[in-house]
């Protein structure tokens, strides 16, 4: 069996952001984003925005990058790729230009063939239906709807006027609402004005030197209405499922909405399992903007965009989850333990299989041998990407310890690096466009030790990497057989551009010995047409909860991870729709499920 534990295990780049809309101030972080993913000719391939290249694998765990041709739209957003008559048909963002698409029948090797576009678009999405009819689908707006078009096949130019095929609601859909959790409604037209006027008083770029595509970017920042973006089309079973994201990459309710049609540009009803990929809470949230398909053996799965943005709201990575349509034809993704590790058969596999190891760190213990001001030990086990260790010096002789408390049987360890305001000189030219930067083209290296202890004086290798040529940032150690450890110890770390090592999560997955905790206490009460509360009672024996919910006790397909007890409000509910509410417990030894009530 292979493992795999998101965000996904690759080397994500730098960029060097020179945003207008950040005062003209440089911000450095990585990311990648908005995944196109296709199986051609027995590989699996990854297509994000801001890589350089592609991901490829032979098996949807090991992945490498790369690089593409520099004649590619590779500084333009959101790649599209879809495969038509045997050619893998390439285009991206570029909403101020026409946007030109590419055509290959070797990816990684080319050549690429140009073929001229006509028109400008963003967050582009091709299909290719059964009939040789080719539609298009486009749109990354909180002002503007996605927008479809048949295409002619041959040219690929449009055949007809575009039409409307999505537009948010975020008074009647929920999860549409932007902010942490779904939590702010749009604004007036007034206060947009206002803020907008503001902006440009406290900028130091006056508005009448700023490009004229990026003003309507610029006051949708006040709107507070959601982006309604990132389109892509499936077909099952006679069906057309249009699926979009929204509200807003920078948040954790980031989200993969799905319509359904009975032919491509509609008419298109809105799913009753909605959003179908939702994952607010855990390790690392996010499931927006991406991209479904089946693998070699009929497994769905759904790829997407999962956050950080802390260094800057583009601060992204790329999850991988099971997905399927059920006897009713709905769409659904598993989130429900959506950061652990996950295993990938080769075979036909249930999708709504739980993991086979728990998680041990978090909440333990944690020591270091310096940290600086705000970023402590603990922050390695908050189970929080944005919070981290940062070590004082860049001495390889720093290190960073978890005490799981007792000795448990440990089969994985995910370590995952973050970055803490780097201020280094950008090695290359800045590129103009949507979003003015330069993507770090240098193959860099992240290097580590993972040692183990039974009693935190003996310690054995778990892993050797302080000579790695690899830059891995979110790495998996697995270890299926398992080894007893109690303490951890990351050692020998060095990071690119010198930095102080700074790590958001050692994370421990095994199994302990003993009880799984009790059936949770709960209720839940609808608070609102969008908006339900749960109130969870602590019980003895539980390190955290997943609230799931749905249309039935079935179809509990939506889920809500915490590692607190107390109340939690959930705002991503559809005005008028019926919801079932359940909420399961787990510790190190397993899940125990709660009991399933009518919301």
């Amino acid at each position: 069996m292979k493992y795999y534990c998101n965000p996904l295990n690759i080397n994500y780049r730098y960029q060097f952001n020179a945003d207008p809309r950040r005062h003209g101030q440089m911000q450095i972080c990585r990311e990648a984003a908005d995944p196109s993913m296709i199986y051609y000719e027995g590989r699996y391939y990854i297509f994000a925005s801001m890589t350089l290249g592609v991901w490829v694998s032979d098996d949807l765990v090991n992945w490498e990058n790369h690089r593409l041709p520099k004649e590619l739209p590779l500084y333009d957003y959101a790649p599209d790729v879809r495969v038509k008559d045997g050619w893998v048909w390439l285009c991206a963002s570029k909403n101020d230009a026409n946007c030109d698409r590419w055509r290959t029948k070797d990816i990684l090797n080319g050549p690429y063939e140009k073929v001229p576009g006509s028109f400008p678009f963003w967050d582009p999405n091709l299909f290719v239906d059964d009939d040789g009819r080719v539609y298009f689908y486009w749109g990354c707006s909180n002002q503007t709807p996605i927008w479809g078009v048949e295409l002619n096949p041959d040219t690929m130019q449009p055949m007809g006027e575009k039409q409307v095929m999505i537009e948010g609601h975020p008074f009647e859909i929920g999860f549409e609402r932007v902010g942490e959790d779904n939590s702010t409604l749009p604004a007036s037209e007034e206060e947009v004005e206002r803020k907008y006027q503001e902006f440009f008083q406290h900028n130091a770029v006056p508005e009448s030197q700023i490009p004229a595509h990026l003003k309507p970017m610029i006051r949708g920042m006040f709107t507070n209405r959601p982006y309604i973006e990132g389109a892509w089309m499936d077909k099952h079973c006679g069906k057309y499922y249009l699926q979009y994201a929204c509200p807003g990459t920078q948040y954790n309710t980031y989200s993969d909405g799905v319509y359904v049609g009975e032919s491509p540009l509609g008419p298109f009803t809105l799913a009753k399992n909605n959003p179908y990929s939702y994952h607010p809470g855990g390790f690392l949230p996010g499931a927006g903007h991406g991209s479904t398909m089946q693998d070699d053996q009929g497994n769905w799965w759904h790829t997407a965009t999962m956050r950080i943005s802390v260094n800057h709201d583009f601060e992204r990575r790329v999850g991988l989850w099971p997905a399927g349509f059920d006897g009713d034809g709905e769409l659904y993704c598993n989130q429900r333990y959506g950061d652990w590790p996950m295993a990938v058969s080769g075979f036909k596999q249930d999708p709504w299989r739980n993991p086979a190891w728990m998680l041990l760190s978090v909440g333990k213990a944690a020591c270091a041998s310096s940290c600086t001001e705000g970023h402590e030990a603990n922050k390695a086990t908050e189970e929080n990407a944005q919070t981290w260790w940062q070590a004082a010096t860049n001495s390889r002789d720093e290190w960073l310890t978890v005490d799981l408390g007792k000795a448990f049987r440990v089969h994985a360890v995910q370590v995952n690096f973050a970055d803490n305001k780097i201020d280094v000189p950008c090695p290359g030219e800045i590129r103009p466009g949507t979003q003015a930067r330069y993507i770090e083209e240098r193959d860099l290296k992240t290097q580590w030790k993972l040692e183990g202890s039974l009693d935190g004086e003996a310690w054995f290798v778990i892993e050797d990497k302080s000579q790695a040529e690899t830059d891995l940032s979110h790495d998996l150690i697995v270890r299926e057989e398992g080894f007893a450890a109690r303490f951890l110890r990351l050692t020998q770390m060095a990071v690119p551009y010198e930095q102080k090592p700074c790590v958001s999560g050692l994370r421990v997955f095994g199994l302990g010995e003993g009880e799984k905790p009790a059936a949770p206490v709960f209720t839940a009460r609808r608070t609102g047409d969008l908006d339900m509360n749960v109130q969870i009672q602590a019980q003895e024996n539980t390190l955290g909860c997943n609230i799931l919910f749905g249309e039935s006790p079935e179809k509990l397909y939506h889920s809500y991870m915490l590692f607190h007890d107390g109340e939690q409000r959930v705002g991503a509910l559809i005005k008028g729709r019926e919801y079932f509410v359940r909420v399961d417990a787990f510790n190190e030894c397993g899940i125990t499920e709660g009991t399933c009530v009518k919301l």
